[in-house]
């Protein structure tokens, strides 16, 4: 993860890059959304009705709680280096979810996502994502990651911690730049004052 940081620091087209990608995965989702007609069933083939039922009722405080174990899951805390929880991934991620300019059906998929993916693990490992141990979360998305709307959102919650790691303090992550400084990165400046962050632009 780190060198694969480090490349994406040194492309001169980073934000471009970067917003393809979420274009791709967008894409993506609404295919996939469309094809199963919104059904869960289509989308996660690998739960049983009475598991995706319970899934649907996992409140909103768990699946955040899945999301912030799957985020320091992929991108763990080091010593040499900071982890999702230093760059405030989670924190970033809720703001994401919370703007209203964003996609619905996006937002709606990274939270339902993370109800099936907890289904999984209860499936797999009679356990909630959140309590397992390193080897037996990496199974359980491993898993995951074998469906198409599995791997799909996986990447959706990479996309996020990415921008978390190199977005502007103003925007509730990557306090004191320090995603920046460990990846040698220069941003632009200045950084957006009180009232002219882009979701509060778009507002006027």
């Amino acid at each position: 993860m780190k060198r694969y940081n480090k490349r994406l620091a040194e492309q001169t087209g980073l934000h471009t890059w970067l917003a393809d990608w979420h274009g791709q995965l967008v894409t993506r989702r609404g295919f996939l959304l469309q094809l199963a007609g919104g059904a869960a069933a289509a989308l996660f083939p690998w739960s049983s009705e009475a598991a995706r039922v319970k899934a649907a009722t996992l409140g909103k405080a768990a699946r955040w709680q899945v999301i912030d174990a799957v985020q320091q899951h992929m991108f763990p805390s080091e010593p040499d280096s900071p982890g999702a929880r230093e760059i405030k991934a989670l924190d970033y991620l809720k703001f994401i979810v919370s703007d209203a300019s964003l996609d619905a059906a996006e937002r709606a998929f990274i939270l339902q996502g993370a109800g099936w993916l907890d289904d999984m693990a209860q499936q797999l490992k009679k356990s909630s994502f959140s309590a397992l141990d390193e080897e037996s979360r990496e199974q359980v998305l491993r898993r995951i990651e074998t469906s198409e709307a599995g791997s799909n959102w996986l990447s959706l919650i990479l996309l996020y911690l990415i921008e978390a790691l190199l977005a502007d303090p103003a925007y509730g992550c990557n306090p004191d730049g320090v995603g920046w400084r460990w990846l040698t990165h220069i941003p632009g400046f200045p950084s957006p004052p009180a009232g002219k962050r882009y979701m509060e632009l778009l507002k006027r």
